[in-house]
């Protein structure tokens, strides 16, 4: 999964750029079509590899990111590095509760993110609205 990572890390200048826009990207000179291919190529395959191992912990790679851009702003080359960490900590954070809660048996850490994902994407959704 570093593999990942440090592709993206590579990759964060023309993530910025896509910012921007399609139209505005070809102008600075990058190819839309052919890195946005690999760049979703890439997450998808490292998603991939992410769950067949560790199962459905599906919140902390959507929450983290979003809570991480109002923190330290949209740039990616903040985003990415402080992502990896904030996820890194969010799981060690969410897996203490889950050991705790229904002791000696183990509350599966899927369930204790999304009792944090969900209030969370609904709030995303109440005030995040496209074209406002």
């Amino acid at each position: 999964m570093l593999s990942l990572d440090l592709f993206l890390i590579m990759h964060r200048r023309h993530l910025d750029v896509f910012r921007v826009g399609d139209e505005e990207a070809a102008t600075l000179g990058v190819s839309v079509p052919r890195t946005r291919l690999v760049i979703v190529v890439a997450a998808t395959l490292g998603t991939a590899a992410v769950v067949s191992v560790s199962g459905l912990i599906g919140f902390v790679g959507l929450v983290v990111p979003h809570v991480i851009r109002l923190i330290a702003g949209a740039g990616h080359r903040r985003l990415l590095p402080l992502s990896m960490m904030g996820g890194a900590a969010f799981m060690i954070l969410a897996d203490v509760p889950g050991r705790m809660l229904t002791r000696p048996a183990e509350t599966p850490i899927g369930i204790v993110t999304a009792f944090v994902g969900a209030p969370f994407f609904l709030y995303l959704l109440r005030t995040r609205r496209v074209g406002a």
